[in-house]
Order: structure tokens, then sequence, then C-alpha cells
């Protein structure tokens, strides 16, 4: 509860922000200071100092997952603040206002991985999406983005109807809005919570661009402004992620087997969809897109397996696919080419940035000692002790290994390609955070438990 009441007070401050201060500067570090704040009050609440009382009747639970996701959250934002905040002035003439919807943005991402009431959880979704329907659609001069604003409002917006409806029957089933309240006659699901429980899961599958409901995703990151498709894709995806997982797990644990074989046939469609498509794409950006769809099947592992440790893989994999891609976004946003041929010599250009960025597609593709590697073992071992569909894990390492290909793409082209890649003009502070960023990434594929023994300790 800390963090959720100051980061709405953070995005007014901020919104008030654009018009008190006209150095963006004043406004940059206000915001990063006011991330630090979140992340301090957050972690002390885990460990029992709560600052704000207030009574939800029930309808949100501040638990050590949930407080622990939203450290590491933002952890995360204040490492992409840090690294690109200073890109957002390039979008548009609204800095304060962008710096605003991002902070609103986070009070729907503790919303949703607080929620035990599915109205909560609608608000939230909905708090998280209208701002970044903005954000999509922030550069009005540029044709794709508009496109891309319109395209995720209307998807979006019909994916919110299957979630109402969804919550609907529920409540028609049930006669509660509670998650921990889903009751069943005679230990049997009935037909309007079956069928709400499918509006429920079609609806987060969008939500998180899984497959086959993942066709916005590509032109929507394409589109968007590149330093807001960094935010999108790690942050935002992660958060909807912990909610899907909490709300299978809270109200529809007791029928799991009705549910597992779907999110097994999704997971795998999700795998296949985003890994495959990925080895065809021409443009780095569109390849990233098509790969957070790839990286959202193997999250989707944590819902099919539904156990410990697919909570302690989920937290780590969203740690370590956030840090990994926001790294990356942050040295694409400093290039003008996005093209496989952009990268082409960048290794002697810029040897550093090179070596960084390999570090984030190694752990990207799940190589040994990085971050994605333990996290995808995580997600694998919780699949396989379910005693189920042990293809779904023969066919995601198989994916795994296709992702392989597309990541080293990038690689080849910076190491081992000739060209003159445009000069990057990038600070020596920005270099050294993209440093600490990969050293974080290989920590914690050694040492995993230096963020997992926050969830018990």
């Amino acid at each position: 509860m800390n963090a959720l009441i100051l980061s709405a007070v953070i995005g007014v401050i901020m919104m008030f922000g654009g018009v008190l201060l006209k150095q963006k500067s004043a406004v940059r570090n206000i915001a990063t200071a006011g991330l630090l704040v979140l992340l301090i009050v957050n972690i002390l609440e885990m460990y029992g100092t709560s600052f704000f009382r207030i009574n939800t009747e029930g309808m949100m639970h501040f638990d050590r997952f949930s407080l622990l996701f939203n450290s590491t959250a933002f952890f995360s934002a204040f490492l992409y603040f840090v690294l690109s905040a200073r890109d957002m002035e390039k979008v548009g003439n609204y800095y304060a206002e962008y710096l605003a919807l991002i902070f609103f943005i986070l009070c729907g991402i503790i919303l949703v991985s607080a929620s035990r009431s599915l109205l909560i959880l609608f608000l939230g979704i909905e708090i998280i999406s209208i701002p970044l329907y903005i954000l999509t659609g922030s550069d009005k001069r540029n044709l794709k983005s508009n496109e891309a604003s319109l395209k995720y409002f209307l998807l979006g917006s019909f994916s919110t109807g299957l979630m109402l409806m969804g919550i609907a029957l529920i409540y028609g089933a049930t006669g509660s809005f509670g998650t921990e309240q889903v009751f069943m006659k005679d230990g049997k699901p009935g037909v309007l919570l079956i069928a709400g429980m499918i509006l429920l899961l079609f609806s987060m599958a969008f939500k998180v661009s899984a497959a086959p409901f993942h066709f916005w995703t590509p032109d929507v990151y394409d589109g968007a402004p590149t330093v807001f498709t960094s935010f999108m894709a790690t942050i935002v995806k992660a958060a909807v992620f912990i909610a899907f997982i909490r709300l299978f797990n809270d109200a529809f644990g007791a029928i799991q087997p009705q549910w597992q074989i779907w999110v097994a046939l999704i997971t795998a469609a999700t795998l296949f969809i985003g890994n495959i498509t990925a080895v065809f794409q021409q443009s780095v950006k569109r390849m990233l897109a098509y790969s957070s769809i790839a990286q959202a099947g193997f999250m989707l592992l944590s819902l099919f397996a539904m156990n410990a440790d697919a909570k302690e893989g989920l937290l780590l994999y969203a740690t370590a696919y956030s840090l990994a891609t926001i790294g990356i976004f942050a040295v694409l946003i400093k290039m003008s080419d996005y093209t496989f041929e952009g990268f082409n010599g960048l290794a002697k250009q810029q040897p550093l940035i090179a070596a960084t960025t390999t570090i984030f597609l190694l752990s990207l593709a799940g190589i040994p000692l990085t971050a994605g590697f333990i996290s995808k073992f995580y997600m694998l071992k919780a699949a396989v002790l379910t005693g189920r569909h042990f293809w779904l894990v023969i066919f995601a390492v198989l994916m795994a290994a296709v992702s392989v290909y597309y990541y080293f793409r990038v690689i080849q082209a910076m190491y081992f390609k000739e060209g003159q890649p445009k000069e990057i003009l990038v600070s020596s502070s920005f270099k050294w955070t993209l440093v600490a960023l990969a050293g974080l990434i290989i920590l914690l594929g050694i040492f995993p438990s230096l963020l997992l023994n926050w969830y018990y300790f």
C-alpha cells in the first residue's frame, strides 16, 4: 500500500511539474528520485513497515510474492529511467506528462499484483492499458505510431469486453467478485464458471500477447516510440503475468485439470509462432517484438505448472527478461538503423556496448551463466514436476534452441560482419550503467538466491 499511494502522488506531481518546471533535467531527476522512493518504501513494507493502513475489505492483499515483484518492477523501472529517460525528450513536447503516465501505470501494476478481487484486477488492467494507448501514439508525426495506437486501443478494448463478460459470468455463478471465493456445486464447476474462466483466460492471454491472441504485438511494438516499447515489453508484460498466475491460482486452482490442457496448447502455440516468426524478421526491433511473444510462451509454463517452483521461476524470469530487454532497447534507441545490417561492425566502433549487448542477448537465448538460463531452468523444472504433458517441456527446449539462431544473428553482425554503423553518441555513464546491468544478469545467473531469498527472508 505504501508504493500504491506514493506512486499516484508522484504521478500527480509530475503532471504539475510539466507546468512549473521549465528544465527537463529537473523533471527527470524528480522522476528518478521518485522511483527510488517507491523502491525503498516497498522494501520497508516487505519487512513490516507500512505508512498507510487502509482496509481494502479483502480486495487486495500485499503478501511477500506481490511485494517482491513490485520491488523488482521498481528497480527495473529505475534502470529504464537511468538508461532511456533522456530519449523520451525526442518523442514530443510533453516530457513530464510521459513520466506521469508511467507512474500511473506503476499504480496499475501494484493493483494487479495484489488483487484479490476481479474488480481490482479489472481496474488495474485498465489503469495499465489506457496510459499505454496514449504512450504508443505519442509520436504524432509518425503515422506508424498513430496506427499502432489505434490498433492497440481497438483490440485492447475488445479484450477488455471479454474480461468484463467473463467477470459477469463468474459473478453469476458464484455471487462474489472475490478470487478466493469461487465455489463449485457438488465439487464440479458449473457451466457459467467454466465459460467465465475461458473468457478470462482469453482476455489475459491477449494482454500478455500469447498466441493466438498475439497478432497486435508486432505492429504495436514496432510502431510505438522505441523508448516506450522497452517499457511495454518488459515491466508491463511481467506485471500482467503476475496477475495471470495469481488469478488462476487463487480462483481456479481447484479445477486446474480442466484448464491445464488449454494452457499447454496456448503455451506451445506461443512458443512456436514467436520463435519461428522471429527467425524471418529483418528488423531487430520487430525481431524483439516476436521474441517477446516467445518469452511469453516460456513464462506461460509457470501458469501451466502452478506450483512453488513456478512462482520462484516467474519472479526470476520476469526480472531476468526485464533487465536484458531494457538493456537491448537502450542500445537500440541510440541507433538510427534498426536492421541487422545496422549492427554490422559495431564491436569495432563501440566494443563495450557490443559486449554488454552480447550478454543481454545470451541471457534472452538462455545460455548458461546468465540469468536467462537459470530462469528457463526453473520454468522447465516446474513443468516437469507436474508429471503431466511432458511433451510440452521437450517442445519448449526445442523452441529455446531455435531462439539461439535469431539472437546470434545480432552477435554475428556486431563481431563478424564488416560495416560502418553510424556513430553512436553515448555518455560514459550510459556505458557503465550497461556494464553494471550486464554484471547483474551474470550475477543472478550464478547466484539466483540473491533474488529468491527475498521471497522467504
